[in-house]
């Protein structure tokens, strides 16, 4: 098998050196210009072992159809570890078996981000899913997908570091399947769901005049009690804002 990678964070580094440690190395790298998260890039970098020569950035490389210099490389897979741009149709189409891409979601559910908070919020079927990558977001046929289930007391940074945990086991499992070159895929059954950025700027704020249930409130603030304050549900009182992140502990 031979495969390009772009990937980021953590579990990128984990999944990159999971494939070199079984006899896997890459034939090039895909990083960015834009990526401020430079420790794992360089992570990449030193783990792929590969010459500046085989490493690319998407930048540059998104728009040329012709001459691409990926081609040249005759690669099987590019697998797409959570990075986090944008990745056209070029690129696409170059790997001979097709780009693959790990999402911390249980597809066609929770495409695009934040999808630790959506599972919660819109009390859906969450987990791991490993595809291949379209010009359409999140949206191309199955290879696996493993179940996390979503405990009451999970808050979307909770829920998130066991999604991460069923990532790197599905790879790992799906391995025997990708080496075939002929995985077995299964096409999105349903549009599912799907949410950009922005949506979770429309439910941050708590309406202090809303009449609300306890439970939907709850799960509201455990939805948005992620790694960053800047993400969390806040109210206002005289024109000043307090954030509310929780924690809950089961007894």
């Amino acid at each position: 098998m031979k495969y390009g990678f772009a990937g980021n964070r953590d579990i990128s580094v984990y999944i990159l050196k999971f494939l070199i440690e079984n006899g896997f190395s890459p034939s090039f790298l895909i990083t960015s210009k834009k990526l401020d998260d430079l420790p794992h890039q360089e992570q990449l970098i030193d783990l792929s072992k590969l010459d500046s020569e085989n490493i690319y950035y998407i930048e540059d490389i998104n728009e040329t159809s012709i001459d691409n210099p990926l081609t040249s490389y005759d690669v099987d897979y590019i697998f797409g570890i959570h990075f986090p741009l944008i990745i056209k149709k070029p690129i696409l189409e170059i790997p001979k078996v097709g780009f693959l891409n790990l999402h911390p979601a249980y597809l066609p559910y929770n495409k695009g981000w934040h999808t630790p908070t959506w599972a919660i919020l819109d009390n859906n079927k969450y987990g791991a899913t490993l595809h291949f990558m379209t010009e359409e977001l999140d949206a191309g046929d199955i290879i696996a997908q493993k179940e996390v289930k979503v405990e009451p007391y999970y808050t979307a940074n909770e829920l998130y570091q066991h999604v991460l945990e069923a990532e790197e086991e599905l790879f790992k499992e799906a391995l025997p399947a990708i080496l075939t070159l002929k995985p077995i895929m299964t096409k999105q059954s349903n549009p599912g769901t799907c949410h950009n950025k922005k949506d979770l700027v429309k439910v941050q704020k708590i309406d202090l005049e809303e009449q609300v249930y306890p439970l939907e409130l709850i799960n509201k603030l455990r939805a948005l009690t992620t790694n960053t304050l800047d993400e969390a549900a806040f109210f206002e009182i005289d024109g000043k804002r307090y954030s509310v992140q929780v924690s809950i502990v089961p007894q």
